[in-house]
């Protein structure tokens, strides 16, 4: 085995643990969230994300295993890949319990607009962004980097960034009429 292939799975084997770890998170904070009155929207758009996620990590495996190589600028890719992460979880410890993999609001509560989310709107969001950029190219996956990226971009800004404003503007016409 190749030092590009024992690269390539021990980042499979983080990265799916990080998912499998995020996703329990996100049921928890969903259990707390819905128990606190909480209202789901976008539930159907929802499976969609499986699928780009679970094809990203396919993809990007399958393609770095055939090329074999890490990219030239690897360091670059890798301090990118590791700045992704350290957003993510500045976003997921701002939010708490707020947090979630869908968009569920809680009427009434207090829109968080602390921390990171005083500069970025979603950084959350951009932290996969660069993540699905970053760790294909990483490996000289560049067609996977491609393609879940434009997919990414196209579920966010014209489905789930809409839903997610609509939401709140709708549990804010609520609050208004009260």
């Amino acid at each position: 085995m190749t030092l590009a292939h024992s690269i390539q799975l021990v980042l499979f084997g983080v990265l799916s643990a990080q998912r499998l770890w995020e996703l329990r998170i996100a049921e928890r904070n969903r259990a707390y969230a819905m128990q606190a009155g909480g209202i789901e929207f976008g539930a159907r758009h929802y499976p969609l994300f499986f699928v780009l996620h679970g094809g990203w990590l396919i993809g990007w495996m399958l393609e770095a295993w055939q090329i074999n190589q890490i990219h030239e600028y690897w360091v670059l890719w890798l301090i990118l890949l590791c700045g992704a992460e350290i957003l993510r979880y500045v976003a997921i410890t701002t939010l708490g319990v707020q947090w979630n993999t869908r968009i569920i609001v809680i009427p009434g509560a207090e829109r968080i607009q602390a921390g990171i989310y005083r500069s970025i709107p979603h950084p959350n969001y951009l932290a996969v962004c660069l993540e699905l950029l970053a760790l294909p190219m990483l490996l000289s996956a560049w067609k996977t980097a491609l393609i879940a990226s434009t997919a990414n971009a196209c579920l966010l800004l014209f489905i789930r960034i809409p839903a997610e404003n609509s939401a709140l503007a709708l549990l804010q016409q609520r609050e208004e009429k009260k």
